[in-house]
C-alpha cells in the first residue's frame, strides 16, 4: 500500500483533486506538474516544461497536456479535463479516476465499465524528456487509444492566444511527429513505443482557464494549439510508452529506458523519504556549476535561501560533495562583499544577510572537514565579506563604531522580509536588524576559529578584539529585561519591539552573545506567540499589523507575506535551540512539532512543503508549491532529533 494516501471516493470531486498538485523536476531545469485530476490550474502547470537558456534563460511550457481517449465499439471516453469559462469543464475525464498513488512516480488508475487503464508519468533525469506509460489492465473488447496533444510553446510567466504566426506544420519521425510552433524554440518530438496513426486536424482550443491564476489576480485564459491526434490499438496486458522530448528518441528502447530511470527513483514510502526525494528536486546543473533552485514553479536561485536550506537538504544525507559544489557556485558571485538577491537574474546585490549566512553554511561542514582545510578553501571569500562589511559597501551596509552592522537604504528591503507593494517595501526594517547582527557576530567568531587553526596571524591581529565589542553592543541595543525578548530592529532612536521570528537566528547560531537564560526566555516567547503546526509566524497574532490570511491579489498577498504568514524553515533554529536548552526534557515536545508536518505530505503539493502557510488555522498553503529552504529546514530539524536520540 502506498504511503501517500488519497481518498478514492473524493478523487472524482474537483474541490478535492484540484487542490492537490504534484511536481517532478530533473536537474536540467525541466519540470512536469499538474493536479491529481489532470486539470492544469496554473499557467505554470504542464506536461513538459523546459529551461531554454538559448532563448531567454527562462522556463517554457512546450507540451501543456495530453488528452487520452479510450475507444471501444465506436464509443469514445475522454480522460482529459480542461476548465473553460462559466465553471465549465470539458471533457470530464476526472470522473473515471479510481485511484491516484505515488510511490516512486505518479500513477493514475482509470475505470470505464470493464476497462481499466493505468498511467504513470516520469521526467527523465538531466534530459528534456517526459515518458508516460499506459497499461491496459482489463478490457473485454478491442480497444483503441487516442491522444490529443495541447501545445503552448511559451514562457511560464506568459499566456498565449490563437495567432497566425504559430506553425502548425509537422514532420514525421519514427513512431511519431516533431513540431516547432515558433522560431527560436527547439523541436518537440512526440513519439510512441509502437507506430501510431497521426491524423492532422490543427485547431485552437480557446479560453482554457487557470483557476489559481484567477484567484491570484492574474490573467488566466489562454488558447492552446491541438495539431491533431494519434491513434493506436492496445491489447489487454499491453503497455505503450509515449515520449515528449526536445531530442528524438529510439522508440524501441523506451520500455528499457523507462525501467532504468524508474529504478533510480527514491521510494516515497515514509515522511522522511518524501522530504529527501523533494530535496533532490531542487538541485540544478547550471553552466556556472551546481546550484539550488529556491522553489517551484517560478523561482530560480536565491543565495540567502540556499545557505539556509542546504544543510538540511544535503548534509542530512551526508551529500558533502554536492553541498560544497553548490556553496562555491554561490560564493563565486561575490561582488563588493555582497551576493545577489536573485542569482542568474539582472537583480541588485540588495541582500544584507546573504553573505553572513554563508558563514553558517560553511560552519555546518565542521563534522566533515578539518578547520585548516575550510580556511584554505573558503578563507578568501570570508575575508572579502568581513572586510567589505567593516569598511562599508553598497546599500549603506557598514560597521558602526560600536561593532554592529547598519544596513539601510530608503525604498529597499535588505533582509529576507523583502515583499514590495508598488515598489515600496512592506517591511523595510532599516538600520540595525537582529538577524543581520547576530549573523555578523557568528561570522566574526567563526572566521577567527578557522584562522586560529591555520595560524593566520594577520587576520587574528585585525579581528580578535571585535567579538567582545560586538557582543556587548548587541546586548545593549537588542536585549531588554523588561520586554523579555530581542528587539527586531533599531533605526536611529526608534526601536521596533514587534514579536517576530528573526530573534531565533540569534539563539540558533553556533556563536551567540546571549546567555542560556536569555535564550530560554526567548524560546518561551517564540513558542507561545509564533509557533504553529507549519513553522513560525512572521509576526505575532496580537500585533495590530498582523494578517492571518494570505490570499487575494498580488498586493494583498504581499501585504501578508511577512505580517503573519508562516515559514517552515524557521523550525530548524527553533528546534536546535530548544534541544540545546531543554535537552532530553524537550525531546517529546519537539517530536510532536515535527510530526505535525507529516499530514502536509498528502495536501497541496504532494510530498513537499509550500512557500508559506497562512498564520490562522487551518494554516492553508500559499505561494510557490515547493520551497527548498522549507524542506531543508524540516529535514534539518528531523536530523537534529535523530542525532539527539542517538546520544548515550
Amino acid at each position: 500500500m502506498s504511503y501517500l494516501k488519497f481518498d478514492k471516493e473524493e478523487l472524482v470531486n474537483l474541490e478535492y483533486s484540484l487542490q492537490r498538485e504534484f511536481l517532478r523536476t530533473n536537474r536540467s531545469g525541466a519540470y512536469s506538474s499538474s493536479t491529481l485530476a489532470g486539470c492544469n490550474t496554473r499557467k505554470y502547470h504542464g506536461m513538459l516544461i523546459v529551461q531554454l537558456d538559448e532563448l531567454d534563460g527562462g522556463k517554457h511550457v512546450l507540451l501543456s497536456s495530453l488528452d487520452e481517449s479510450i475507444i471501444q465499439h465506436d464509443a469514445q471516453f475522454n480522460l482529459g479535463i480542461h476548465k473553460y469559462p462559466g465553471e465549465f469543464y470539458e471533457p470530464k475525464g476526472h470522473k473515471y479516476i479510481r485511484n491516484f498513488e505515488i510511490e516512486t512516480i505518479p500513477k493514475v488508475t482509470y475505470r470505464i465499465g470493464g476497462v481499466i487503464l493505468t498511467k504513470t508519468r516520469m521526467l527523465v533525469e538531466n534530459e528534456d524528456q517526459v515518458i508516460v506509460k499506459y497499461t491496459l489492465e482489463e478490457a473485454n473488447s478491442p480497444t483503441i487509444l487516442r491522444f490529443k496533444p495541447f501545445l503552448a510553446f511559451r514562457n511560464v510567466h506568459q499566456l498565449t492566444r490563437a495567432n497566425m504566426v504559430a506553425n502548425s506544420k509537422y514532420t514525421k519521425v519514427k513512431n511519431g511527429i516533431k513540431m516547432k510552433l515558433y522560431e527560436g524554440y527547439p523541436e518537440l518530438y512526440m513519439q510512441f513505443s509502437k507506430d501510431p496513426d497521426f491524423v492532422p486536424v490543427p485547431d485552437w482550443s480557446r479560453n482554457i482557464e487557470y483557476l489559481k491564476e484567477r484567484s491570484r489576480g492574474y490573467e488566466y485564459q489562454e488558447d492552446l494549439l491541438v495539431p491533431g491526434y494519434f491513434e493506436l490499438s492496445i491489447k489487454k496486458g499491453e503497455s505503450i510508452f509515449f515520449s515528449a522530448s526536445t531530442e528524438p528518441c529510439d522508440p524501441a528502447s523506451l520500455k528499457k529506458f523507462y525501467k532504468i530511470e524508474k529504478e533510480r527513483r527514491l521510494p516515497r514510502d515514509s515522511f522522511v523519504n518524501c522530504l529527501v526525494d523533494s530535496a533532490q528536486q531542487f538541485i540544478s546543473n547550471r553552466k556556472d556549476g551546481k546550484d539550488l533552485i529556491a522553489g517551484f514553479p517560478w523561482y530560480e536561485s536565491i543565495p540567502r535561501q540556499t545557505f539556509i536550506g542546504l544543510p538540511g537538504l544535503l548534509l542530512s544525507q551526508s551529500e558533502v560533495v554536492t553541498y560544497e559544489e553548490i556553496l562555491k557556485t554561490n560564493l563565486q558571485r561575490l561582488k563588493g562583499g555582497l551576493l545577489p538577491k536573485y542569482a542568474g537574474m539582472a537583480s541588485g546585490y540588495d541582500a544584507a544577510d546573504a553573505p553572513l549566512l554563508a558563514f553558517q553554511a560553511i560552519q555546518e561542514l565542521l563534522p566533515y572537514k578539518e578547520k585548516k582545510e575550510l580556511w584554505k578553501s573558503y578563507g578568501p571569500y570570508l575575508k572579502e565579506i568581513l572586510a567589505n562589511y567593516k569598511s562599508g559597501t553598497q546599500f549603506n551596509i557598514h560597521m558602526e563604531s560600536n561593532g554592529l552592522i547598519h544596513a539601510k537604504m530608503d525604498g529597499v528591503a535588505l533582509t529576507w522580509m523583502d515583499a514590495y507593494i508598488e515598489g515600496k517595501p512592506v517591511t523595510q526594517r532599516g538600520g540595525l536588524t537582529v538577524e543581520v547582527n547576530s549573523a555578523w557576530y557568528n561570522a566574526v567568531c567563526f572566521a577567527l576559529e578557522l584562522a586560529d587553526s591555520a595560524k593566520d596571524k594577520p587576520f587574528l591581529g585585525e579581528w580578535s578584539l571585535y567579538p567582545e565589542l560586538i557582543a556587548k553592543s548587541f546586548l545593549e541595543h537588542f536585549w531588554s529585561d523588561e520586554q523579555g525578548y530581542l528587539a527586531d530592529y533599531i533605526d536611529g532612536k526608534y526601536t521596533d519591539w514587534s514579536v517576530r521570528p528573526n530573534m531565533v537566528f540569534a539563539i540558533g547560531f553556533n556563536y551567540s552573545p546571549l546567555s542560556r537564560e536569555q535564550k530560554k526566555i526567548i524560546l518561551s516567547k517564540v513558542r507561545n506567540e509564533l509557533l504553529t503546526p507549519r513553522g513560525l509566524r512572521s509576526l505575532a497574532p496580537n500585533d495590530f499589523h498582523y494578517k492571518g490570511s494570505c490570499e487575494g491579489n498580488s498586493d494583498q498577498r504581499s501585504a501578508a507575506m511577512h505580517m503573519g504568514s508562516v515559514y517552515p524553515f524557521l523550525i530548524y533554529p527553533f528546534v536546535k535551540s530548544y534541544l540545546e536548552i531543554h535537552k532530553a526534557g524537550g525531546l517529546s515536545f519537539v517530536k510532536q512539532i515535527m510530526a505535525g508536518f507529516e499530514e502536509e505530505m498528502s495536501e497541496h503539493c504532494v510530498g513537499t512543503l509550500s512557500e508559506t502557510y497562512e498564520g490562522n488555522p487551518p494554516y492553508t498553503a500559499r505561494g510557490a508549491i515547493s520551497q527548498a529552504w522549507n524542506v531543508g529546514g524540516v529535514l534539518g530539524a528531523i536530523s537534529l532529533v535523530e542525532k539527539f536520540e542517538e546520544k548515550p
